[in-house]
């Protein structure tokens, strides 16, 4: 299939354009968020093919990816064809709900021209999706080419923009693990972090925007992985880390409870547990070392990029003859 898709979510979309079929990605001359074009950090493979608007006026599209409600009237602008009855589409939804949470309804909620798709099991229960039809296909990841060995008595944690969003990501409660060993903080807008904390550069590390090969390099030499978001999709940082073998100490909310299997680490809501839990990763190389085996395997049965991406050949064929 030829298949319409923006670039939004860098690691879920790198994930995506490993299948079989060709990527049409949106690019504009100022690269905005609507024509990013290819990943420059992310391996892609040839099949994803940058197009300019004009040039979908007069491409062959079987199915459009939608991930933001406004990318409906702008592939309608685009194609010059009606989304959802003269081209079949498939609206995914990457987060977990805001507002009047468990009420808040979905921008796509009660439509009969789309299929609207969740990466989590969780999502879909706590989005009101109205009598819009839905699916879920969980994430798959493409395995890191690195394998934890966890020398260094750090505790790594990926954030993008921890100061804005605060607790929403548990910003607040990395101090606590600072008393414990020096924190590495990798994401977008992490630079100053330290400060915000109030702790010294020596107890927490900012790494600013690191090319995602990089990142895991770093990571897999660091003992334990943080994951203290409160209110979260699923991160697919918390899944690659996994993936390496890295032990997991994790905050029991959202999608993390199904993810995250507790010989994986730690898994709880009482932060002084997960304190205590990441105090024996530290003490003890060799169970942070089960723990992270146990991880690596979950990681692989559940988010192998084979089974993603069969899922999804099976959901956009079903959708593509259901249109016909």
């Amino acid at each position: 299939m030829n298949i319409l898709v923006w670039h939004v979510h860098g690691s879920w979309t790198t994930s995506f354009v490993h299948g079989k079929h060709r990527y049409l990605v949106p690019v504009t001359p100022d690269r905005g968020a609507y024509g990013l074009g290819r990943a420059r950090t992310y391996p892609w493979p040839d099949s994803a093919v940058e197009v300019t608007p004009a040039d979908l006026r007069r491409a062959d599209v079987d199915m459009v990816l939608l991930q933001r409600p406004e990318e409906f009237d702008l592939a309608c602008e685009w194609l010059g064809r009606r989304v959802g009855r003269d081209v079949p589409a498939v609206y995914v939804e990457h987060n977990t709900p805001k507002g009047d949470v468990p009420n808040t309804r979905h921008p796509m909620a009660d439509r009969d021209d789309l299929l609207l798709t969740h990466v989590t099991h969780f999502n879909e229960l706590f989005w009101d999706n109205g009598g819009t039809r839905t699916a879920v296909v969980e994430h798959g990841v493409v395995a890191p080419a690195v394998e934890w060995t966890g020398e260094l008595d750090r505790l790594a944690v990926v954030i993008n923009e921890p100061v804005r969003r605060w607790r929403v990501t548990g910003t607040d409660l990395l101090a606590r693990f600072a008393e414990l060993a020096p924190l590495d903080v990798y994401g977008m807008k992490v630079a100053g972090l330290a400060e915000h904390l109030g702790l010294s550069a020596d107890r927490l590390t900012s790494h600013d925007d690191v090319p995602q090969h990089a990142m895991h390099a770093e990571l897999a030499k660091r003992r334990a992985y943080l994951h203290l978001c409160r209110w979260t999709s699923l991160g697919l940082s918390l899944v690659e880390a996994m993936t390496m073998g890295m032990p997991v100490v994790a905050l029991a909310t959202t999608e993390a409870v199904e993810a995250v299997p507790p010989s994986a680490g730690a898994l709880s809501t009482r932060v002084d547990v997960l304190v205590e839990a990441a105090r024996g990763l530290l003490d003890d190389p060799a169970a942070a070392r089960r723990a992270g085996a146990a991880a690596r395997t979950a990681a692989r049965d559940r988010y192998g990029l084979e089974r993603f991406l069969a899922d999804w050949d099976r959901l956009l064929e079903e959708e593509v003859c259901a249109s016909r």
